[in-house]
């Protein structure tokens, strides 16, 4: 192997257009997905504080955000609900005509070719914040399971395109997938939040979708982040029970994750970019400590770089447009 003079390794990094040439991880467009917090009323438009340039927003609103989303070509959203009742069983969750529901058929009406994915979960719905049935100071792995297929099957319904369950309950993607086998929606993908990890990371996202838990925490259900092997093992078991589409959330601390999920399993790969990770770049930035353009760049060149096929993430519009620009 040739080693100095010879080999110079600069000589590829003198120019901007060398360095592009033989760049080995690219953030397309196509890569991204956009969440919507999509909330029950009209006339609703609302600034997140904790998330600068996020909006909670009614259905009815949502015709000039989807304009746009679909200008810039970004080619999916990811739908969270935030209803007005709340009930320990979260009901409005499976309601035909829950907010999500109404939110799928007006986006779906208004640009056919933008991919619906839902968030699949009881949290935003229930009234003690928790992400399945609480029996007395425990959550119920397998009383919430009928549950999660109904909201599943009322997204399917909806003409939602992809469905994804982010409870983490054991066994909620085969529930799923049998119940949208059995009622004709064989062809609904599952995008499964496979590694979901009970993260510090979520704090913005929880005022946002006003779904903390109102009684401890959710350390029983969602991920030790101490534990990498024990994520392939989570992914393994939802490839198992029908999972189209596997998820490492949060992305950024993650990204070892991400690594070993994209060399272990041949399944397409998605990756949130969560809403901490999202506030922590817009403070730093309000405060000039850092450049946000670049420094968004770099964070979601190293998920795709990790192996991530799919970034969800809240910078989606921003960096959209600044590859329509030429100025990522």
């Amino acid at each position: 192997m040739a080693s100095f003079p010879e080999l110079r390794l600069r000589r590829l990094r003198r120019t901007e257009r060398l360095r592009a040439l033989v760049r080995e991880s690219r953030v397309d467009v196509g890569d991204l997905v956009y969440p919507l917090f999509v909330v029950e009323g009209e006339g609703i438009k609302q600034e997140i504080v904790s998330m600068p340039g996020i909006l909670r927003l009614s259905p009815d609103q949502l015709p000039p955000e989807i304009e746009e989303i679909a200008g810039l070509k970004i080619p999916a959203v990811l739908l969270f609900g935030i209803p007005e009742h709340k009930d320990e069983t979260g009901s409005s969750a499976y309601d035909r005509e829950g907010v999500v529901q109404q939110a799928t058929r007006a986006i779906k009406k208004l640009a056919p070719q933008l991919l619906v994915i839902t968030d699949v979960c009881l949290c935003e719905y229930t009234s003690h914040g928790h992400c399945g049935i609480v029996v007395g100071d425990q959550i119920d792995n397998d009383q919430t399971l009928p549950l999660l297929a109904k909201i599943a099957l009322s997204h399917a319904e909806a003409g939602a395109d992809i469905v994804a369950p982010s409870d983490m309950m054991d066994g909620r993607v085969k529930a799923i997938r049998e119940s949208l086998d059995k009622n004709g929606f064989q062809y609904i993908p599952i995008l499964s939040y496979a590694a979901k990890y009970a993260s510090a990371f979520y704090g913005p996202f929880r005022e946002a979708a006003q779904s903390a838990p109102q009684f401890g925490d959710r350390l029983s259900y969602q991920m030790d982040y101490h534990n990498l092997r024990e994520a392939l093992r989570e992914i393994e078991q939802d490839i198992a029970e029908g999972a189209d589409i596997i998820m490492v959330k949060p992305a950024l601390a993650y990204l070892d994750v991400i690594r070993q999920a994209r060399n272990t399993f041949g399944c397409p790969l998605a990756a949130y970019n969560v809403s901490g990770e999202y506030a922590m770049v817009k403070a730093a930035a309000r405060q000039d400590w850092l450049e946000e353009r670049k420094a968004v760049l770099e964070i979601l060149t190293a998920i795709k770089r990790a192996g991530a096929d799919i970034i969800i993430t809240y910078h989606a519009k921003e960096v959209a447009s600044w590859l329509k620009s030429g100025d990522a």
